[in-house]
């Protein structure tokens, strides 16, 4: 990699979903880009993916932070073919709601379903969120120096859409995968479960995990 050359995240929110801080969520993950070191933009919606503006083309990395709102097929397929091409992708919490929450995936949603390699199912049963202990799992260089912590966030239940995923982070009273990470074609893809709002965003593991992410989906060109 030319180390004269800059590297650039784009941090896109999008949604209609009043249960999450879309606006302060783009302020937190830019400044979490920045502090790994990278040159960053917010932006907000997805329709941007087919023949992309410069500051979209010029993304090394996005940093999606999504809740409901507008996402069609053709531009799922044009992010799609981005990441297979290199491109980064680093998916917060909401970001892999897709569709009826309560039933099938919608086909509409599918090139995103196999982009990502997951979907939110539910909450589980009893209490949407609680205090609860992540667990670092396996090795990897995003987790490396980052021991077992306890934070208060919302219970993900997700449904991979195939076995091409190495967990790195889970549950420590259940299986339920908390981060992974895959790779599509050329580009590093990176999911986290955690993350609905400032009692995540403020833990230092949580902005460490983010940091790391970042710095391992970015390419090397």
């Amino acid at each position: 990699m030319d180390a004269t050359r800059v590297r650039n995240v784009m941090v896109i929110v999008n949604g209609d979903d009043l249960h999450h801080d879309l606006l302060g969520a783009a302020r937190v993950f830019r400044e979490l880009a920045t502090e790994a070191g990278f040159v960053a933009t917010a932006a907000m919606g997805m329709g941007r993916f087919i023949g992309p503006m410069p500051r979209t083309a010029a993304a090394d990395v996005f940093l999606l932070y999504t809740a409901g709102g507008q996402f069609g097929t053709a531009q799922q397929r044009a992010l799609a073919s981005l990441v297979a091409g290199g491109t980064g992708l680093v998916a917060i919490h909401c970001s892999n709601v897709l569709g009826n929450l309560a039933g099938a995936l919608d086909p509409a949603d599918r090139p995103m379903y196999e982009l990502l390699g997951t979907r939110f199912l539910s909450h589980g049963p009893g209490h949407h969120e609680g205090m609860f202990e992540v667990s670092i799992v396996g090795d990897h260089e995003i987790t490396a120096g980052v021991g077992d912590f306890t934070l208060f966030d919302e219970y993900y239940d997700i449904e991979f859409a195939d076995g091409d995923v190495q967990v790195i982070a889970q549950r420590a009273d259940s299986p339920a995968p908390v981060m992974y990470t895959r790779t599509v074609g050329a580009g590093r893809v990176c999911y986290l479960a955690l993350g609905h709002d400032m009692r995540t965003w403020g833990q230092p593991p949580f902005r460490a995990l983010v940091r790391r992410a970042l710095a391992w989906a970015a390419p090397v060109r």
